[in-house]
């Protein structure tokens, strides 16, 4: 609950994967973790759990991250320019 953009929600899914805290955090992976999320919930995850993993990671890893980049919607519009960079390609 010390993350900008992690709920209960958030709070149960980490509690899922075994992270406990935000030291934890800090040697995680996003995408990793929203795989394992999948495969342990037995459900697919809305994309938009792999932007909050990704703002939660950011933030635990950098203490002083800009406020922007805590919230789950900025790495939303991260990975959506990064599929069209690809898509373009």
């Amino acid at each position: 609950m010390d993350l900008i953009s992690i709920g209960p929600a958030m709070l149960r899914d980490f509690e899922l994967l075994g992270i406990r805290s935000v030291a934890q955090l800090t040697e995680q992976d996003a995408k990793k973790l929203y795989a394992k999320l999948g495969r342990v919930a037995k459900q697919h995850q809305d994309i938009c759990v792999l932007d909050t993993f990704e703002a939660a990671v950011a933030q635990a890893k950098n203490p002083r991250l800009a406020v922007e980049k805590c919230q789950w919607w900025w790495w939303s519009e991260k990975r959506k320019q990064g599929q069209k960079r690809r898509a373009k390609s």
